[in-house]
């Protein structure tokens, strides 16, 4: 008999239900209106198979809906929303009669927006992402965007962002975030909840590329902390995080990230956490174009918090190459050099209008850790392969 483990997914706090009420009533005024109304979605199938701990398999289905609305309201502004829903069910398990089964339900984006030609206002649940890097991201402040995943799936923060672009393509952004219960990014320790949080980022054009600062606060609550936390440390605890980033086109592409997070701890040892990505890019004119990328990373924790010391260091290498119209492959090494592990996944993509097939194999440690890893970690972790079918309507 095939065990399920049906996930309930959590209804959201006070923020999150009035926010999706707002959000409710504005689409369906929206769509009264006579707002242009598109309806759109992903079908996924994956199957995989692993060897750890013993042979296993994995097999699911997602489908993602997504309906957005579009209203014209003169000179040069609108207002538009969207709604989609994350709903999946998955198996796991060495035989059928023994698999264990998982599903969940939930929102995946929910957010209305008002834009005009040099400002931007969006409000609900929404992805919120940043910065040059790809594979080794300091900026992970809002996502966990594995790079190794297909669909690139991420799930979605509750808050406010405002931009506006300045003539010269400078721009400035502001967020407020509320109702994020859960870790997101590199986070270890959750915010507290009902707990606002809020930062902004200026970007200004510099030589052949871009250069930005930015600034993100929080107040953590340690009750709700995995880490095992010395007596007499503080309940809630503030974390501000600065960051610094560029990229700029040279021939070679080349970019850096650098985040420094301090966090207010009475007792614990890791006050000070800096992480710095250095990456480059180059397209070789080979056959129909080897777009290689490599980037490396240096984190130091200011303390025990990774385990046996406090520095990681990362390099990850991809090479991509288009076989045909129809067809590309993709490598991404990665190399721990703190653990000694090697990471390794190979990927043949074959895309149609709506169609698309996905044939991975992976050669990795028993226990995934890349940073931006997010929901896929058990997929990749050990040695096997997956296989993926997606249609687009």
């Amino acid at each position: 008999m095939v065990r399920r483990n049906h996930r309930r997914n959590r209804s959201p706090r006070r923020p999150g239900r009035l926010l999706m009420l707002v959000l409710c009533l504005l689409t369906s005024r929206l769509a009264a209106s006579g707002a242009e109304i598109d309806f759109r979605g992903q079908i996924s199938f994956w199957l995989a198979g692993h060897d750890r701990p013993s042979a296993e398999g994995a097999a699911g289905i997602r489908y993602l809906p997504a309906f957005s609305l579009k209203k014209d309201l003169g000179h040069g502004s609108s207002i538009d929303a969207e709604v989609s829903i994350n709903t999946y069910a998955s198996l796991r398990g060495p035989t059928i009669a023994a698999a264990s089964g998982s599903a969940d339900f939930k929102p995946y984006r929910l957010w209305a927006r008002f834009t005009t030609a040099r400002f931007e206002a969006r409000l609900g649940l929404q992805k919120i992402n940043f910065g040059p890097a790809l594979l080794l991201r300091p900026l992970m402040w809002f996502d966990r965007i594995d790079p190794n995943d297909p669909l690139q799936l991420t799930d979605g923060v509750y808050g406010l962002l405002l931009k506006y672009t300045f003539p010269g393509d400078a721009n400035v952004w502001l967020w407020g975030l509320l109702g994020n219960d859960e870790t997101k990014g590199w986070e270890a320790v959750p915010t507290k909840r009902d707990e606002p949080e809020f930062g902004g980022r200026v970007q200004v054009p510099l030589g052949p590329g871009e250069a930005a600062v930015s600034y993100h606060h929080r107040r953590m609550d340690s009750a709700r902390s995995p880490l095992t936390l010395p007596e007499g440390e503080a309940a809630i605890v503030p974390e501000d995080r600065i960051a610094v980033d560029g990229k700029w086109d040279l021939g070679v592409g080349l970019w850096f990230e650098a985040v420094w997070t301090r966090q207010g701890w009475t007792e614990a040892p890791w006050k000070n956490q800096k992480t710095l990505t250095l990456g480059a890019d180059y397209t070789f004119g080979l056959g129909n174009g080897l777009h290689v990328m490599a980037e490396h990373l240096e984190a130091d924790f200011g303390g025990d918090l990774l385990g046996q010391g406090s520095r990681r260091s990362l390099t990850a290498f991809s090479a991509d190459y288009p076989i045909s119209l129809l067809d590309r492959l993709r490598a991404v090494v990665f190399r721990d050099w703190t653990s000694g592990d090697w990471y390794r996944i190979v990927t043949w993509q074959r895309t149609y209008d709506r169609w698309s097939f996905y044939v991975l194999g992976f050669w990795n440690p028993e226990t995934y850790a890349i940073p931006s890893a997010g929901g896929t970690s058990n997929l990749f972790a050990g040695r096997g392969f997956q296989i993926m079918i997606v249609y687009n309507h």
